[in-house]
């Protein structure tokens, strides 16, 4: 074996070649030792291993002892190392709309895009502070992100889940309640294929370098996107909807599915979460109130909980 303590000193143990008498074995024996180890270590090591050797013939007792354990330095086993932990997943969170680009507007003046940039960041402040996630914003500020951009900026942080907060508007004001989207070429109802259709179009305000794909464009992006991923965005729109139904209002039919260009991620399981409706007074005046909003970021932690608690989707996430 290579000499040397384990601290990477220069001090030597015991040369393998001297038994506990300290008195000298053949010269023929230790070159057998020495040449039993070719193929066995590389041969820097077996370099120096004969370097380290004794050149003279007749070494005191006393000055072989000297060398082999300087005082004070005894040697140690290796540490030995458990498997590390995995990494903890990382969560990204998308504040819909930002900058030049407000959002619905509510009935009172309320700007979609604060709204969603509140919720987002005290999903952000929960979920950290649970001490099990990694978490990034798209934005943490009120900027303009185009769609595409919000995607590439989940892919360059690598993370296990995307999460789109929102709170749009509908024609009709009577309409409330959250809902929860995933991707799919076709959209599940005349009122999701009108909301996608005015969500993909928040790039007007990028100018025309920067715009929402074409429909038919979005339909060969949507069937690109891997089997494993819409499962999993699936199973997570599917905990939104069980941790909001004791606690949040939703709509008739809360799971919906449409082609939305911020989900188009083909290895990222992405949501979109309607929280409400800025058309509805109601909706509105709830979204507007900070402990509100804690109630909505609480059962998202919860639905985040239940989806990462599945062995399939943790093997995803943690690769």
């Amino acid at each position: 074996m290579p000499t040397g303590r384990p601290d990477g000193n220069d001090a030597h143990p015991r040369a393998p070649w001297r038994d506990d008498r300290h008195t000298r074995v053949p010269d023929l024996t230790r070159r057998m030792l020495v040449g039993g180890l070719t193929g066995l270590v590389p041969s820097a090591a077996l370099a120096r291993v004969t370097a380290h050797a004794p050149v003279h013939a007749h070494v005191p007792a006393a000055a072989a002892r000297h060398v082999a354990h300087p005082a004070h330095a005894p040697l140690h086993a290796p540490a030995i190392v458990g498997r590390a932990a995995p990494p903890k997943p990382l969560v990204m969170l998308d504040p819909g709309h930002g900058g030049k680009d407000p959002g619905a507007i509510g009935i009172s003046g309320t700007y979609e895009k604060h709204v969603a940039e509140a919720a987002a960041s005290e999903l952000q402040r929960q979920l950290e502070a649970s001490g099990r996630y990694r978490v990034a914003m798209t934005r943490a500020d009120d900027r303009f992100i185009p769609l595409e951009g919000r995607v590439d900026i989940a892919h360059s942080h690598k993370a296990s889940l995307f999460i789109s907060m929102h709170a749009d508007a509908l024609t009709n004001r009577a309409v409330r309640g959250a809902s929860v989207y995933t991707l799919s070429s076709k959209a599940s109802d005349r009122q999701t294929a009108m909301l996608a259709q005015t969500e993909n179009s928040a790039d007007r305000y990028g100018g025309p370098q920067v715009h929402a794909d074409s429909p038919e464009v979005q339909e060969i992006l949507a069937s690109l996107v891997t089997e494993e991923t819409r499962h999993g965005a699936a199973h997570m729109a599917s905990s939104i909807v069980t941790a909001f139904r004791p606690r949040i209002g939703l709509l008739q039919h809360p799971s919906r599915h449409a082609s939305f260009v911020v989900l188009k991620s083909a290895d990222i399981p992405s949501v979109l979460v309607e929280m409400g409706f800025m058309s509805n007074h109601m909706d509105e005046a709830a979204l507007r109130q900070a402990a509100h909003r804690m109630v909505v970021a609480g059962a998202m932690v919860q639905a985040i909980d239940r989806y990462f608690a599945t062995d399939s989707m943790v093997t995803h996430a943690t690769g």
